[in-house]
């Protein structure tokens, strides 16, 4: 059972009912807790019962009167109650269909489940999903869910899928809507397939379900050296990311004067790969769309300029960024900014080529501790090295290929800070590593 508790909060309802780490949760009003859906609805109400199974094996039924929204404050075995479902697709475009062998399992696993999706912010493509799972969401309100359309064209879909099952997406789409359940959405562009006048329908058809799905993030196609094998794909280079640039802005001007924002957001690197400077503020809204690299050079610019005033003027000391190629012009420019504003602070910026994975990938999160080692020898470092927290898997210090922070800083014989990949503590951290002037 994945119910079991492994962590009971200091303070919270289970501890004053005397619940254990090693007790399982069983119903709550009577009703079987089957994930973490179940558990977060059933939750939902001021009065309740709970059945517990203790550790030896006693079942206590305890009743308890609470806040609407208040929790037990206990974490699970399993973070969703049960095993994540995972993907059934053999997308044409799939990066974990392009990681090398040898790499830790969990790596390779394909999550696609609407419960990661409402928790954690996942993309599902909701093609293992059946009818009774979308009239859950709907009866649960399970929403915002974040969903990887990529075309409403069904054959196109069924075919960048190769999932014969995932041609019916506009419908289950509209029956979301319909019910009022917030849906964000995503595309991954390959030229060729669902670009060009196949991104025009799919951004028009979504559109009519506006507000309900509240945005369409574009990304392009990624590929790593190791697609041996695998469906050919045409990356994007400067002339066909204006292209898709100056196509997809016909379409936001028109979103705009009907809604007053643009609907369809391409991300950050086509804009590096255009050579065009990324759009204003007010373009981005609430920054909404990061976790698809939408707005990040924006709002990191925007944060330098809003914290830069509170620099010590008055400190002393040498700091090198370590970034990646599509993110070093930006961060190079802030370094330069950070030492006009106090030279006595040394700033240098290192890009490092993804060698591991391959030149065509360029963002800084997906970055090895093996190439930054292999790489930053050639260098003479500052005191400290800054690396943003979108290098390091999620809530640890690992990089992608293992390297743990601790080897990395051993390595370079250098403090490693770990920033906001926003920018937003960049000045305060660096603050709290200088010295002040005698």
């Amino acid at each position: 059972m994945k119910n079991t508790i492994v962590k009971v909060i200091p303070g919270s309802i289970a501890e004053e009912l005397e619940i254990e780490v090693g007790d399982k949760l069983i119903t709550i009003n009577d009703t079987v807790v089957k994930d973490i859906i179940d558990y977060k609805f059933l939750m939902a109400d001021e009065y309740i019962v709970v059945q517990i199974e203790k550790i030896n094996g006693e079942l206590w039924d305890l009743e308890i009167e609470k806040e609407y929204d208040e929790d037990l404050g206990v974490e699970f075995e399993s973070s969703i109650l049960d095993k994540a479902r995972s993907c059934s697709n053999k997308c044409v475009f799939c990066f974990i269909d392009q990681l090398p062998k040898g790499m830790r399992n969990t790596l390779y696993f394909k999550d696609d489940d609407s419960r990661l999706s409402f928790l954690q912010g996942n993309f599902v493509t909701m093609t293992n999903m059946k009818d009774e799972d979308i009239d859950r969401i709907i009866r649960y309100r399970i929403s915002p869910i974040n969903v990887s359309v990529h075309t409403t064209n069904p054959e196109l879909r069924v075919k960048m899928l190769n999932n014969r099952f995932a041609g019916n997406i506009y419908e289950r789409l509209k029956k979301l809507a319909e019910a009022g359940i917030d849906i964000n959405c995503q595309i991954v562009l390959c030229p060729g397939l669902n670009n060009g006048e196949e991104l025009i329908r799919t951004s028009e058809d979504l559109f009519k379900l506006y507000p309900a799905i509240k945005n369409l993030a574009v990304v392009p196609v990624g590929a790593t050296k190791f697609r041996e094998g695998l469906f050919p794909v045409t990356l994007y280079d400067r002339e066909s990311s204006r292209k898709e640039i100056a196509m997809v802005s016909t379409l936001q001007e028109k979103y705009i004067s009907i809604v007053d924002h643009p609907f369809i957001r391409l991300s950050d690197e086509f804009y590096i790969l255009a050579d065009l400077d990324v759009p204003p503020s007010e373009f981005y809204g609430n920054y909404e769309q990061l976790e698809d690299g939408i707005g990040m050079i924006r709002l990191f610019r925007d944060n330098i300029n809003n914290t830069l005033k509170n620099l010590n003027k008055n400190a002393t000391g040498s700091f090198t960024f370590i970034t990646g190629t599509s993110a070093f012009k930006e961060i190079e420019a802030a370094a330069k900014r950070i030492n006009l504003e106090n030279s006595e602070i040394k700033i240098d910026t290192v890009k490092i080529v993804n060698r591991f994975f391959g030149e065509t990938i360029t963002v800084a999160g997906l970055l090895t501790g093996r190439d930054i080692i292999s790489q930053v020898k050639e260098y003479a470092l500052g005191e400290y090295v800054i690396i943003p927290r979108n290098m390091l898997r999620s809530g640890e210090d690992v990089f992608l290929d293992d390297i743990t922070l601790n080897e990395l800083e051993n390595t370079l014989n250098r403090k490693i800070i770990i920033t906001d990949y926003s920018g937003e503590d960049l000045i305060e951290k660096i603050n709290n590593f200088c010295k002040e002037e005698k």
